[in-house]
């Protein structure tokens, strides 16, 4: 995985993204909002935040900063912005692995099935602590390697085309906690069969 691949994977399915992922992941967009508990005056970051199908349902007594590497979901996202009347919500171009927001800028930070995409995890997991405040929390939703299964078989072939998928069909769920010093509170399914897992972490520093 690199930027190039990630751009030009996300450049493909910006025109689609909304009727291809759009139903199956709206549970899981869903559930992260609600997860998050916004209170008035919360600072919310989102990173990934594609076509910006999750804005809508973060109230509006909160600000949301949406944060996304790809120029063409980005403008799907702005249209969503401007259809709902969306005034909390500002979209910025940004690497998620290079923030530029000082240290300690968010209440809660927010990763919607972007965790399997970004080259290094392990650099955004840094940024995500980095930018939420102490005592703050980090909520992903993301999927994550089934050991056994027929599942498991997919994932294990669609593994060479993970540069044209835009995603790592591969993404084990120990390796990827032990990336972050942050403290995992809580792990659940979501979306259809319980395929995806929300992880709520709590920034102890």
């Amino acid at each position: 995985m690199d930027q190039q691949a990630i751009t030009a994977a996300y450049r493909r399915y910006a025109p689609v993204y909304d009727f291809l992922f759009g139903p199956v992941f709206e549970p899981g967009r869903r559930r992260l909002v609600e997860a998050l508990n916004c209170r008035p005056g919360d600072e919310i970051l989102e990173v990934g935040v594609g076509t910006g199908l999750s804005l809508p349902y973060y109230p509006s007594h909160a600000h949301v900063t949406g944060i996304d590497l790809s120029p063409h979901m980005l403008a799907r996202a702005n249209i969503q912005v401007r259809r709902h009347g969306l005034r909390n919500v500002a979209l910025m171009a940004m690497d998620v692995q290079r923030l530029s927001f000082p240290d300690a800028s968010f209440d809660k930070v927010s990763a919607l099935y972007v965790a399997s995409v970004v080259p290094d995890p392990a650099e955004m997991m840094q940024e995500l602590e980095r930018v939420c405040r102490p005592g703050g929390e980090v909520v992903i939703v993301n999927h994550f390697t089934r050991n056994n299964g027929v599942v498991a078989r997919i994932e294990r072939g669609l593994a060479p085309l993970a540069r044209s998928l835009g995603f790592r069909p591969l993404f084990p769920l120990d390796a990827f906690i032990g990336l972050t010093r942050l403290e995992l509170t809580e792990a659940m399914p979501v979306n259809a069969f319980g395929y995806w897992t929300l992880l709520r972490f709590r920034n102890p520093s």
